[in-house]
Parts: structure tokens; C-alpha cells; sequence
């Protein structure tokens, strides 16, 4: 029999994560699941407000009060050679799912301020932040933050972290890395501090590095710059990333797989080539719809999704996108929450334009005739 494949390095399953306020429970993250494998750029992606962030930030238990994961789990896998527990060849077959599951580490049940998630936040996880001037604290040097970072997850003396620092400064192109070691963040320029952000994430050599919109705030060339940076050393350490970001050039450029979110869910996710090129889901053909074309003419006007993302706390009934949906149908999109639908191996989809009886008549096109 053959072997079982190795697990995914990070699996998300039904995560939730909602926020009590005064005006009511806001559901930013509402059943999202989705898998990060080995040395793999996965990228999510969606408008703002979509959980995005959130999502990412409940993985290291980073959520800020009122918010607290209610629902699901975030399972982070240990290497398969860590695992001194592995069946020898020949052993049961069935002995290995429970293996893989004992040599996992379910984040989403750990205390936030607890020793275990501090051990895997910053060392076996590690998290650019989407705006590294106030991700950067400015009362501190840039060498002194990074030796903390070293010194926190690795047995090195001061001197030895420093050396490292340095290393790590040189490493994500900045130059005169000794010197700049003295500098506070303040005196650094946006592209910068964003270098200095990626080399303490890096600093302990992580096994998965979360990378939050770490381009938004910077020119055209030094974001460039930055993705350059990070492909290419995630192509020589070999290390996973998540990478969430709105910006579709982004994802075609670095993305291995794309998770498509619309309103704390998931609506489509699957390998990046046929996500560009065969979109199963209105949102996501919308997405790629209003993406600025190259000779598409001066005055054609630029594609546009109608209306906006709700918020949280006023979410439609039925599928979230129906409301802004030119594919909607009527008594049945704004009834019920359409299913998960496999449309192969590694594609998955919810809408029920994919089920196993789609509807035909979509509510736009009868509005449009009763108009008429």
C-alpha cells in the first residue's frame, strides 16, 4: 500500500472568530477553512473588510479584545522527521492519520499570552505586519529589537545575536547593515523599516512566515522590490508563506494556490493558474474583471463591483455576495448559504451555480425584464 502523504505545514478548519460589541456579535471570521502545504505560497485575498487579516491574526493568537476564536481549529504540524513516533514500513496504514494528528498543535486552543503560542510566535511562525512604521517601535534601535527577536527564541549571547542581526540586515539588501543597526525606525524610509520587519521575521528561520499587505504602503519599484525579496528567499529556505493582499498583480506574480474571501468566508480557492484563468465563483470572476487591462483603450471605463462589502454585523441572509451578485437566483441565493462544492482534487467552490442541480434564472436578468 502506498504511503500516506505528509500533512499540510498549517490547516485551518471551520475557523471563527467573532467580536462582541454593543451593537452585536460581529462574525469577522465565520467557518473559514482552507490548508497551507510545504514550501508553498498560498495567497488570500479579497476586498477590505473581508477577515483577511483577521484570519491571519487568529493564527498566532494576536486578536485584540473583544474578539476571541469561538469556533474550529488551526492545526500546525510538526515536521514528519521530528516525529519520533512514525510508523516503521509495513506498520498499519490507519495508524497514521492519528500519528500526524498527535504531532500537531491545535493553535486555536492555546491562551494568547500562554508560554506555548510565545514558543511558536516569532520562532516556528513568523508575521510581517501590514504597516511596519507603527509595527516598529521607535523608542527602541532597529539592532536592538532584532537581537530581542534572536535572543527570545535562540540559546545566543548578545554578541552572537548581534552578529547575527547584522547577517539578517545584509541579507534583505540593506546596505551599511552595521551602521544601521544604531538607527531607530524614524529615521528609516517606509521601504526600509519593511526590510527591517521581513529580517525579524526571518531572524529565527521560521517554518511558515505570514506576510499581511506588505506592499500597500510602498511605492511601485520598492514593492517590487520587497516580493523579489521574500520569493527569492523563499525559494532558498524553502519555507511556506501566507500572503494576504487585494492586489491581483501581486498574487499572479508569487501565489503557488489562491483562497478568495468575501465576508469572513471562503467562496473559492485552488491552484493560481486555473483561479485566473477558469474563476468558478461571480466574486472572484468579478475580481479579476476590474483589474486595469493594458490596451484596453483611454476611455473605456473601468470595470466595478456594484456596491459594498457589508459589514459584519449586517450580514445578508443566504450567500453574503447575493446582494452585489449579477448571477444571483431569486428564492434561492438569499435563502440559504450555498454548500461547498468540489470541482476537483484541489478546487473548491461555494455557489450554487456549482451544485449538483444549479438554477438557471438569475434574479438580475428578471429584475431587469420586469423593468423593461
Amino acid at each position: 500500500m502506498a504511503p500516506e502523504p505528509d500533512p499540510p505545514l498549517l490547516d485551518i478548519i471551520d475557523l471563527k472568530t467573532h467580536f462582541d460589541t454593543e451593537e452585536g456579535t460581529v462574525r469577522a471570521v465565520d467557518g473559514v477553512s482552507f490548508t497551507v502545504p510545504r514550501g508553498r505560497i498560498v495567497c488570500v485575498v479579497g476586498e477590505s473588510g473581508c477577515g483577511k487579516s483577521v484570519t491571519a491574526r487568529s493564527v498566532l493568537g494576536l486578536v485584540e479584545e473583544p474578539g476571541r476564536i469561538v469556533g474550529g481549529s488551526i492545526r500546525f504540524y510538526a515536521p514528519a522527521a521530528a516525529d519520533a513516533g512514525a510508523p516503521a514500513d509495513g506498520a498499519a496504514a490507519e495508524d497514521t492519520a492519528d500519528t500526524a494528528q498527535a504531532r500537531s498543535l491545535d493553535l486555536a486552543v492555546l491562551d494568547p499570552r500562554g508560554e506555548e503560542i510565545r514558543a511558536v510566535r516569532g520562532g516556528r511562525i513568523a508575521m510581517v505586519f501590514q504597516e511596519p512604521m507603527a509595527a516598529l517601535s521607535p523608542m527602541y534601535t532597529v539592532g536592538d529589537q532584532l537581537v530581542e527577536a534572536i535572543r527570545l527564541h535562540l540559546p545566543l549571547s548578545r554578541e552572537a545575536a548581534r552578529t547575527r542581526a547584522v547577517q539578517l540586515l545584509e541579507r534583505v539588501g540593506i546596505p551599511g547593515a552595521e551602521r544601521r543597526m544604531d538607527a531607530y525606525s524614524f529615521q528609516l524610509s517606509g521601504g526600509m523599516c519593511q526590510r527591517v520587519m521581513i529580517a525579524i521575521a526571518l531572524s529565527c528561520d521560521p517554518e511558515l512566515l505570514i506576510a499581511d499587505e506588505p506592499t500597500t504602503a510602498l511605492d511601485v519599484t520598492t514593492q517590487a522590490r520587497i516580493l523579489d525579496l521574500l520569493t527569492g528567499i523563499q525559494a532558498d529556505t524553502g519555507m511556506s508563506v501566507l500572503f494576504i493582499t487585494h492586489d491581483l498583480g501581486v498574487v499572479a506574480e508569487i501565489a503557488d494556490e489562491v483562497v478568495v474571501m468575501y465576508l469572513g468566508t471562503v467562496v473559492e480557492q485552488g491552484p493560481v493558474d486555473a483561479i485566473f484563468h477558469d474563476p468558478a465563483h461571480p466574486y472572484t470572476r468579478a475580481l479579476l474583471g476590474s483589474v486595469p487591462r493594458m490596451g484596453a483603450g483611454a476611455r473605456q471605463r473601468l470595470a466595478s463591483i456594484r456596491g459594498n462589502v457589508p459589514h459584519p454585523s449586517e450580514r445578508p441572509a443566504g450567500c453574503p455576495f447575493h446582494p452585489r451578485c449579477a448571477s444571483a437566483v431569486a428564492g434561492v441565493c438569499d435563502t440559504a448559504e450555498p454548500p461547498e462544492t468540489a470541482l476537483s482534487e484541489d478546487r473548491r467552490v461555494r455557489c450554487v451555480l456549482h451544485g449538483d442541480a444549479p438554477p438557471a434564472v438569475p434574479a438580475a436578468a428578471t429584475s431587469e425584464g420586469a423593468t423593461a
